[in-house]
């Protein structure tokens, strides 16, 4: 599957509505953005059953300062609607086959009550 654009409107819709969502905060001036692009892309074909997507921080400034974006490029992961990593820079294919790997492999039970504890304890 081809990556996704991704705005303030369809966010919230592709990030609850899908298993895996693997989010690519870029611009079109970054560098790193640019150069990271191909490997995003490549593991969109590698993994058709997780979602990957593209938020274009200049065209969805709301939306890139909602998800606190600091610089770019940032990778976001969701896991059954839960941010479960977030890391600014590119990664090389490597690592991102193997935070895909790491994702899927979640055991979000175990991530839900980790969550809820920590939840308790600043609560």
């Amino acid at each position: 599957m081809a990556t996704q654009t991704l705005t303030a409107q369809n966010f919230d819709e592709i990030v609850t509505g899908n298993d895996v969502v693997l989010v690519d905060f870029w611009a079109d001036w970054c560098g790193p953005c640019k150069a990271f692009a191909p490997t995003f892309e490549a593991s969109s074909e590698q993994h058709p059953d997780v979602v990957h997507g593209k938020v274009d921080t200049e065209a969805e400034q709301s939306l890139a300062a909602a998800a606190n974006i600091r610089s770019i490029p940032t990778i976001m992961a969701f896991r059954e609607g839960v941010l479960v990593f977030a890391q600014p820079g590119a990664l090389p294919p490597a690592a991102l086959e193997d935070l895909v790997s790491q994702v899927k492999a979640l055991d979000m039970d175990e991530v839900r009550k980790q969550l809820a504890e920590q939840e308790q304890q600043q609560g």
